[in-house]
């Protein structure tokens, strides 16, 4: 475990497993399929968030069924590796809403972007908008043809 790392029992795994299936469940059904008061269910979520483990809740929206039919990764490597310019171009990134997910990685490239757009011409907008002005070494796209499967539970280790 690493220093950032929270101490959680098996009453939370069992909890966070809860909300990773079905985060809509009420605070009263969640108590009970975890076999808590809802006091002591409401003590233990609050815990969990006040510890960064619980951050908020999402709903998983198909993406091809709201129009966004193209998910791109996108692989980024540049030849500026000091604060300022990071900081720079991670605002960069985030005025980009179509990117849903952003890290930075070890290995040959230094970034790496998930895309998710309606189409080629929307692509091409925000890579567009993601080099303008940014010195960039090389940026490529890796397209999903299929999603086999997103937003997958974690696996909490014991």
């Amino acid at each position: 475990m690493n220093d950032n790392s929270t101490s959680l029992d098996d009453i939370d795994h069992r909890i966070l497993a809860a909300l990773q299936q079905d985060a809509t469940l009420s605070q009263r059904a969640l108590a009970e399929r975890i076999g808590l008061s809802q006091n002591a269910c409401w003590r233990r979520l609050q815990r969990l968030t006040e510890a960064g483990v619980l951050q908020g809740s999402r709903a998983v929206i198909d993406a091809g069924r709201v129009g966004l039919h193209l998910t791109v990764f996108v692989m980024i490597r540049t030849r500026h590796h000091d604060d300022a310019w990071a900081r720079k171009f991670r605002a960069r990134v985030e005025s980009i809403p179509e990117i849903t997910e952003f890290h930075r990685i070890g290995g040959e490239w230094d970034y790496m972007a998930k895309l998710v757009t309606t189409s080629m011409a929307g692509y091409d907008r925000c890579y567009k908008a993601l080099i303008a002005d940014m010195d960039l070494e090389r940026v490529t796209g890796v397209f999903s043809m299929e999603t086999i499967f997103d937003a997958r539970p974690l696996r909490i280790p014991r």
